[in-house]
């Protein structure tokens, strides 16, 4: 994975952050405490990468993802990621995971059933917690046994994940929506 540049951009839930390069998204970040944290998050995570105006493609991807967390349905799919730096388990589960609709969720037993590995559950969490891609890989959607929220290792925790969840407008199948 090559690097190019980073970028932050304002959401409505505060200022997030992506990465780039000539294969695509490298890493995307939700916010944290404030843009200043947010901007100290993605320099640790690309060390020596310039912060610069994105090329249009990367300005599209942040386009969609600012309209996504305001509410704007979009699953956001077809948004490229360079995977180059991912094991087969993580490329097999968030490719599984972006086929989710926007407001859709589903459980990590769910996904590992999915995956053929119906005792991975776990493995499923702590690849979700290592997901670069949030929200363009939608860890936010997946909850635990019972429809009980899990974790979520994004700032805020929990509280950010259900903040996601309610902008979405999430359900369960043909259920009313989680927060109806």
């Amino acid at each position: 994975m090559d690097t190019l540049g980073l970028c932050l951009f304002d959401t409505s839930i505060g200022w997030c952050a992506l990465a780039w390069s000539a294969q695509g998204l490298t890493g995307v970040q939700l916010p944290e405490r404030d843009q200043a944290a947010t901007r100290a998050r993605m320099r640790r995570r690309f060390p020596g990468v310039p912060e610069c105006e994105p090329p249009s493609e990367v300005r599209e991807a942040v386009a969609r993802i600012e309209a996504a967390l305001r509410g704007e349905p979009d699953d956001l799919r077809s948004i490229r990621l360079d995977e180059s730096g991912l094991g087969e388990f993580a490329r097999r589960l968030y490719a599984l995971l972006r086929e989710l609709p926007y407001g859709a969720t589903t459980t990590y037993g769910e996904l590992a059933r999915r995956l053929g590995e119906p005792g991975a559950a776990r493995a499923v969490g702590r690849a979700l917690g290592d997901n670069p891609f949030a929200p363009v890989v939608p860890c936010h959607r997946v909850l635990a046994a019972g429809a009980r929220p899990g974790g979520f290792s994004a700032a805020g925790g929990v509280g950010t994940k259900l903040r996601m969840l309610a902008i979405e407008r999430a359900h369960f199948g043909g259920q009313p929506g989680l927060f109806e």
